[in-house]
């Protein structure tokens, strides 16, 4: 339940950091139940390689945990802000 809360806090202060977009991603993939390339996870830096992993082992053992809530929270406002900008209604 560590890693759960470790990821939080990394992607929310490193909000730019491609290895917080991958992890963002990977979580958002586990809550959807939709694809993700393992492959992605060899781009991670060591020390977030290992954070994805015990992410993995985290959700694996505790699907329903109450700190993922706040960790799917904010990987989804991250992947909002990568987003680029929308065009104003009606144009």
């Amino acid at each position: 339940m560590i890693a759960i809360k470790a990821a939080r806090k990394f992607i929310e202060s490193h909000p730019t950091d491609p290895d917080a977009a991958i992890l963002a991603d990977l979580v958002l993939a586990l809550e959807n139940e939709s694809v993700f390339s393992l492959g992605t996870l060899y781009r991670l830096r060591p020390d977030q390689f290992e954070l994805a992993m015990s992410i993995l082992n985290d959700w694996r053992i505790d699907r329903y945990y109450i700190g993922k809530a706040k960790l799917f929270d904010i990987s989804w406002q991250h992947r909002e802000l990568r987003k680029p900008d929308a065009p104003p209604e009606g144009q």
